[in-house]
């Protein structure tokens, strides 16, 4: 069952990293104006850096259960579970709680620390 829920907290991640990233790009820079376009540019970039870098941890996620090494399993949970309870927190106190991404990483730490 741990298995199991640390599989599942790794799809629920990559799932919020798609949709975080498809949002980004068709809600919140279709509508900003940013000016100089270089800036535009890399504010864009690094919006997707944190898509990139959920998907990863969603894919160590479901990895971890596989891995021979306790201690792997160990700082990947912790790790990521640390990584997405503070992006929930900056998700619900910058929408002041009215967006749904932090109810969904919420569900992904609790999944991964229920399986560690």
């Amino acid at each position: 069952m741990r298995d199991l829920l640390l599989q599942c907290a790794g799809v629920v991640t990559i799932a919020v990293a798609l949709i975080h990233g498809i949002l980004g790009e068709t809600k919140v820079f279709a509508r900003t104006r940013i000016e100089p376009e270089r800036l535009r540019t890399l504010i864009r970039l690094v919006w997707q850096a944190s898509t990139v870098a959920w998907i990863g941890g969603g894919v160590l996620l479901i990895a971890a259960p596989r891995m021979e090494s306790e201690p792997a399993r160990h700082w990947i949970v912790i790790t990521m579970a640390f990584v997405f309870a503070f992006s929930a927190f900056a998700n619900a106190w910058a929408t002041r709680g009215r967006h749904f991404g932090w109810m969904a990483l919420s569900a992904v730490v609790a999944m991964a620390l229920a399986g560690y």
